[in-house]
Order: structure tokens, then sequence, then C-alpha cells
């Protein structure tokens, strides 16, 4: 037995002090961007993302519409493990079916189909627009456009045909196949409308490109593609059918991977990142984790971890500390493991990137990582809470709107895998709950983003890893803990208009 003298730590027990801000330091001068994956010391990343933030390996969160609105503003998801490999296969294809700027046609309705069935179907699909062809399919020849504006159900019966309200391609302006970004987009402000068609010369649907879009480009400009303009996608997978997971994700054009586990200092994760070395040397990137000490970190990244995630019972969800005993506050985890990151870059010229996973509850606990030297973070419920997560939104007792949200250790994800517990969940070590609905991904990264430039401002640096060289943290008094919020009763008025 060992018992360390420190005390486990979280960000909520830190504040970072100010430092000197000169000319320098403006929000549009704040570099956010981070490497993803393993480099050369003074080399660039293989793959970098220009916000620091990627989707949790969890059901409740990471969709195909989550990966794609995610990458849009220059993220990355990690589409669960925790299903047939040929459908987490197919939530990455259809991913990788988008370029930035063009979005796949993948809900289709047939022009027979009620108004009540299109309007359903977009409700459950959280689409504005859903396109028509004679079959239903994505294959089927395109006959037009329906959309929550065709229609209202104080003029129209739900009972009335799809093609009685939609917009026929004949009343639509469209686009032929091979049509660069630039001309769609121009296309499809001359035409004033809202979404434009690209359309092959028989008569199928290839792409469709829309207003939100061209506004979420110019907003970020940012996107996390590949070399061909796809957007990027990340995949979990586990220890057990590795062997014919991976394969069938790479082939479906995953970019990067990561083992899920609660626990990830174990020899069966080394196994992994060797069959993937043995396999397809460094052409494959995959992460590992999670670990909470410096020999965690160490025996991963000298396996060939491509980055190492960092936190074990943290999570907003997750009880393993409760269950189980073990874990560690994720401040005091970094703190212990950045170093270890530095100084296997100098000793061997390698960098190994760290993410931290959990701990976070407020957007400034993100800056707080940040300065403790996380290079990009892992969130769940912050994105479990948009609509471009799958989780159904359900009404609370006081009327307002959630999103349901459960932990992969829970009964309801029966995640045995990623927690080592055989072939069932024996005990919990998730739950079931709810998280606030707080609207669409963009707009809510767009503030997050904000305060955290502004955080690193008031620090005086411009780059993330300024931040973590220069910050100035100290540990708080439990009546400084309180006084972090207000001590008054909130206005709660609704604003005048």
């Amino acid at each position: 037995m060992r018992i360390l003298s420190e005390t486990s730590r979280t960000f909520g027990e830190y504040l970072l002090l100010p430092n000197l801000t000169d000319e320098d330091c403006t929000p549009d001068r704040v570099d956010l961007s981070a490497p993803l994956v393993r480099h050369r010391v003074g080399q660039q990343s293989p793959i970098r993302i220009a916000t620091p933030m990627v989707s949790a390996i969890m059901g409740a969160v990471s969709s195909p519409q989550l990966a794609i609105a995610l990458a849009q503003v220059g993220g990355l998801s990690f589409l669960h493990q925790n299903q047939p490999i040929g459908e987490q296969a197919e939530m990455v294809a259809t991913v990788k079916r988008h370029k930035a700027g063009f979005r796949h046609n993948d809900v289709n309705i047939k022009p027979s189909a009620t108004l009540h069935e299109a309007d359903l179907l977009m409700r459950q699909t959280r689409l504005d627009v859903v396109v028509v062809t004679d079959d239903g399919t994505p294959s089927g020849r395109f006959l037009g456009l329906i959309g929550t504006r065709d229609y209202n159900f104080h003029r129209h019966q739900p009972g009335d045909s799809v093609e009685s309200r939609m917009l026929p391609v004949a009343d639509l302006v469209t686009a032929p196949h091979g049509t660069t970004l630039e001309r769609a987009n121009s296309l499809l402000w001359d035409s004033r409308q809202d979404v434009l068609p690209i359309v092959e010369a028989t008569g199928h649907l290839t792409a469709l490109v829309q207003r939100r879009d061209y506004e979420l480009h110019e907003q970020f400009r940012t996107e996390t593609v590949d070399g061909d303009k796809r957007f990027r996608v990340g995949a979990g997978v586990n220890t057990r059918d590795f062997k014919d997971r991976i394969p069938a994700l790479v082939e479906s054009g995953a970019d990067v991977l990561c083992l899920d586990s609660s626990d990830g200092y174990s020899v069966w994760q080394h196994r992994v990142i060797e069959f993937v070395r043995e396999r397809y040397g460094d052409t494959v990137h995959i992460g590992a984790g999670n670990v909470v000490d410096a020999r965690g970190f160490r025996y991963l990244a000298d396996a060939g971890a491509d980055f190492v995630k960092v936190g074990i019972g943290g999570g907003s969800i997750c009880i393993t500390r409760d269950q189980k005993g073990i874990g560690r506050g994720q401040a005091t985890a970094l703190a212990e493991i950045v170093p270890a990151r530095d100084a296997l870059a100098e000793k061997t010229g390698m960098y190994v990137p760290v993410c931290s996973d959990g701990g976070v509850i407020h957007d400034s606990h993100m800056a707080i990582a940040y300065a403790f030297g996380a290079d990009f973070l892992m969130l769940g419920r912050y994105f479990a809470r948009f609509d471009e997560s799958p989780a159904p939104k359900v009404r609370g007792a006081g009327g307002q709107v959630l999103k349901e949200y459960w932990g992969e250790g829970s009964a309801r994800a029966r995640n045995a895998a990623r927690y080592g517990q055989g072939g069932d969940m024996v005990f919990e070590e998730g739950v079931d709950g709810y998280v606030n609905y707080v609207g669409s991904l963009a707009d809510n990264v767009k503030v997050t983003l904000a305060k955290i430039r502004s955080t690193m401002i008031s620090c005086g640096s411009t780059s993330l890893r300024r931040f973590h060289e220069t910050a100035v943290l100290e540990p708080i008094s439990q009546q400084t803990f309180v006084q972090n919020s207000e001590e008054v009763d909130r206005n709660e008025r609704p604003t005048v208009v």
C-alpha cells in the first residue's frame, strides 16, 4: 500500500490569475487549434482541429448529425461502439459522404405520403426540409422538396399528400453534378432558396447545399475536413471485437479511432494498439485511455497511442468512484500527466496529445483544463444538450424542455465491454437522467469559444500552448468558491420587446 500526500482536486477548485494583456491580445488573434494525434516535435500533427473539443463516445451524444455539425465548427465526434459493427460503420460512412458545404441526401419521402408522415419524419430527424423521390429512397428519382414552411395544419389536412404541398423540381433552381461550392452558393443566394439541390443528368439528387451551411462557413471557416474536403469523423473501438470492428471502420473512412474504456491502463489496450500498428503502420490513428497518472500515460504512449485520454469518474453521469472507489480529481490527474507528456516529447522528440475527458460543468472549467495543459477536451453532457444529439427531447415537470442523457455504464446502455464486466452488466457505473435542452450546437459552441478566448486574453495568451506555459492557477477556499456565483436573487422577469 502507498498513500499519496496530495489532495485530489477538480477544475472548480481553481481560479486563474490575470497576466498582462497587451495590444496583441485580441479575440481575432486567439488561435485555439490543437493537435489531435501524435507528431514529431516541430512538425504539424497529421490531424489538427481548430476547435479543441470532441464529443464523447456515447450513444446519447454522438450521432452522424452531431458529427457533421461539430466538424463544421472545427471539432470532431467519436461515434460510439456499443452497437453492431455494420451499424457503426454505416454511421461513419454517412458522415464521410458529406463534403464541406455539400450535404448527402439521407432522408427521403414518397410523394404519396401524407403531410402527417412528412411532419413526423422532420420532427424525428430534426430537419426543416425533406427530399421527395419517386420511391422514397436516396437512389430514387428526385421530384422536389417539402419543408416545414410548405404546410400549416390550421390550413392543410394531415392526410393531404406530400405531392400537394411540395415544391416540385420544375419550380426549383438546381445545379448540375460537379458544380463548385462557390458557384453553388452564388446560385443559392440568387435563387433566394434555403436549399439548392445538386442533380445529375439522370434526374437523381447527389447533394444539397444549404443557406445555413454557408452562414456557418462564413462564421467559422475552420471545418475539420480531410484532403478531399469531406468532414472528418472518429469512432470508438473496444478490446473484444477489435479485429473485426477496426477493419470495418477503416474501410468506411474513419479518420481516427479511440479505445473506449473507463480504465485504459491495461494489457488489453496495448494489444489493440499493437494490432493496429502491425496491420496498418502509422496510417491509422488510434487514441487510448482512460488513465489518471503518469504511469498510465507512459504505458499507452510507449505502446504507440496517438493520443491519451485522461479521466476516471469525473463525468456528470459517471458513478465509478461511488461503485468501485477508483478515480482521481481531473485537475490533479492533468497536473501529473501533462509534465509526463512534455518530458516524453523532450526525450523522444514525439509529442503525444492529452485529451481531458470529464470534470467539466461550466464553460470556465474548459479554460482551466486548457491552462493545466490539456490539448483538447472530450465532452458528453455539453453536447448532449443540443439539437443534433440523438437523444429525444422531453417536457419536464415544470414545463422545461429536456433531453435524455444516459451513461455508457448505465443499465440503459448496457455497455459491458467498456467497463470490463464480461458479457453482461452486473452493476452500473453510470446513471440515466436528463440535461437541459439549449438549442443548436453551432450557436452554443460560438458562445463557449468566445468565453475561452476572453479568458485567454485576460491571461495574456493567444495560443493554447502559450496559455498553458504562462497560466497562473491558485486553489480556492470554500468561501471563495461560494462567491464564484451571484449572491442576489436573479431578475427572472421577461425581457421587454
